[in-house]
């Protein structure tokens, strides 16, 4: 045992919390993102790197990685605890929603791509089938490295999200159709179609049912330690079940999210796991920096350079041109293509089956690797070139000055400035109230402006823009977004940063009420419901119905959702709907 502790594996693991513990840190002091430290940490501790070093130097053994393979089942965790925590994110009836952008934005964008990539590689000499597999695995992205910089709920995640889920499903069609063109016929993907949609059901099922009891009994042993230990056997054991039938392992997890999310202890999994999936998934990123060669790198830089820059070209336009088509603005449209542009992990897995396949050489294959690891290391600059182009766009659009948060108070802080932020703005400024609106739609940002609304250019899903905002010191914070999951997020989230503050919250249903009352919200206003009884009131009046039975049935509706939402939240006192309303019918 002694012998193991002072073998290659203690040594591997110094260098990874090494660089999370004091390399990171320093990445983070100079703004500069901690993926490209995590890939530059595995370039140099590489075996291309250092490691080369090793027979003049033997005191490097202890700060490079001495066995890259094994770091490999890490980082696979990484990219599955990845999955993971989106499917806590999500909920399966917004993933409903999106079926249109995954199948149908998310296809075309892929199959456009991986055309006329291949196309060019034909120009270039390749045989059909090598340009085929080349092409299918190049047009991929990186979901591990685009989805922690965007998220899943701000414009730039609800664009690029829906993309690089159609091309994670995609992965096991496209393994498939290698296997296919390599000999190994079709009858293995009906099979393993088959499978996999009997799993899911299955899985769907048992968690519906079991994942409720098991996260219960592990609340009420109050220990964290067992709570952690569940989340990851839920999260591994679907990973498996899928990976055994032929699927994806990412597919089972983010099933498995999707399942907790829809329990009570969606929000405690996903904060207990969030430490773990970072630092797993910085091992994924040193190993996509071990894979680069600094060597070859340095001999074939023209060749890798333009190949990568013809690459993220191709998917860019195609990319920018269809999520503009579906109606997002240029600026988040030529984001969310630049961050999709480069090839990503999948890459590597793709490249990998074509080589046992016999469709691609080792010696394409190395090249393609390269670039990949190349265009995954420069993927957070061109974040960066992204928004100084998106700052510029706007700036020739909006040319508006800057608005500043004073530190001793915004006043009443309003998140999001559609008709619902706009027409609260309207009635703040007509009582001479301090307030300041944000919204993430550079449109209605430079529309309130014109308008001289004090409108602030943001996207709360980032954590940054919330200190900038000084909540501490704000009269009240107004959530109106139309987005129920990430207004509850926010409510949880700023009700522990600032527990005495007043918090009002656009509700879509009392369902969703309840949901941020017991997030913590001061108040929260359905907007379906005064609406419907309003147009159930002038249906019935029109109807000849007398006017006194019409009123006192609303009044017996409205106290009945009232008490649903009073009973579901568990409030000790009565939601402000009520007491709201009966003023106003008093007055009149």
């Amino acid at each position: 045992m002694a012998g193991d502790l002072s073998g290659n594996a203690i040594s591997d693991a110094l260098v990874v919390l090494g660089a999370a513990g004091l390399v990171i840190p320093a990445f983070a002091r100079f703004r500069i993102s901690p993926v490209i430290g995590f890939i530059l940490v595995g370039v140099a501790v590489g075996p291309g790197g250092l490691g080369t070093l090793i027979a003049r130097f033997p005191w490097l053994y202890h700060v490079t990685i001495t066995d890259p393979a094994a770091m490999q089942p890490v980082a696979e965790i990484g990219i599955v605890l990845l999955l993971f925590s989106i499917g806590l994110e999500l909920s399966f009836k917004r993933l409903w929603g999106m079926r249109g952008a995954v199948f149908g934005t998310g296809g075309i964008q892929l199959l456009l791509s991986a055309l006329a990539i291949g196309a060019g590689l034909l120009v270039s000499g390749q045989t059909l089938p090598v340009a085929v597999a080349l092409a299918m695995a190049i047009a991929l992205s990186s979901t591990a490295l685009v989805l922690p910089i965007t998220g899943t709920s701000g414009p730039l995640g609800r664009s690029a999200f829906p993309l690089l889920l159609f091309q994670d499903l995609a992965l096991v069609p496209i393994v498939f159709a290698l296997g296919a063109m390599a000999g190994g016929g079709l009858d293995s993907i009906g099979r393993t179609a088959v499978l996999g949609l009997l799993t899911v059901v299955v899985m769907f099922g048992a968690g519906r049912v079991v994942l409720p009891r098991l996260f219960s009994q592990a609340a009420r042993t109050k220990s964290p330690e067992l709570f952690l230990a569940a989340s990851l056997l839920v999260a591994i054991v679907a990973s498996l079940a899928t990976a055994a039938v032929g699927l994806s392992p990412i597919v089972g997890a983010l099933l498995a999210g999707l399942l907790i999310a829809e329990t009570a202890y969606g929000h405690e999994v996903e904060s207990i796991v969030k430490p773990f999936q970072g630092l797993a998934l910085g091992v994924f990123l040193i190993t996509v920096g071990m894979g680069l060669d600094p060597a070859r790198l340095l001999a074939q830089w023209p060749l890798v350079i333009g190949a990568l820059a013809a690459v993220v070209a191709v998917k860019a336009i195609f990319t920018a041109v269809l999520l503009r088509w579906r109606g997002e603005t240029w600026s988040v449209a030529a984001e969310a293509a630049l961050l999709l542009g480069s090839p990503g992990e999948t890459t590597l897995i793709v490249l990998g089956v074509a080589v046992a396949a016999g469709l691609v050489t080792q010696a394409d294959a190395s090249f393609w690797q390269t670039v990949t690891a190349v265009g995954m290391t420069m993927t957070p600059l061109l974040v960066k070139v992204g928004q100084v182009a998106m700052k510029r766009f706007e700036g020739r659009n909006a040319p508006l000055p800057e608005i500043d948060v004073p530190a001793e108070g915004p006043g009443t802080v309003i998140i999001g400035f559609g008709r619902v932020g706009r027409m609260v703005a309207e009635m703040l400024r007509a009582h001479d109230r301090l307030f300041v609106a944000v919204d993430a739609d550079v449109d209605c940002v430079a529309s309130g402006r014109r308008d001289g609304f004090a409108v602030l250019y943001g996207d709360v899903v980032r954590g940054d823009l919330v200190e900038r905002l000084h909540l501490e010191a704000a009269d009240a914070l107004v959530l109106t977004m139309d987005d129920p999951a990430l207004s509850v997020r926010l409510a949880r989230q700023v009700r522990q940063s600032a527990p005495s503050l007043t918090l009002i919250a656009r509700a879509r249903d009392p369902g969703h009420a309840a949901e941020l009352y017991r997030a913590g919200v001061t108040d929260a206003v359905p907007e379906t419901l005064e609406s419907s009884l309003q147009l159930s009131e002038a249906v019935l009046v029109d109807l000849g119905v007398a006017m006194g039975p019409v009123i006192a049935s609303i009044h017996e509706k409205r106290d009945q959702l009232r008490r649903a939402i009073q009973d579901a939240a568990a409030l000790d006192r009565e939601p402000r709907i009520r007491r709201m309303r009966g003023r106003r019918e008093e007055v009149g």
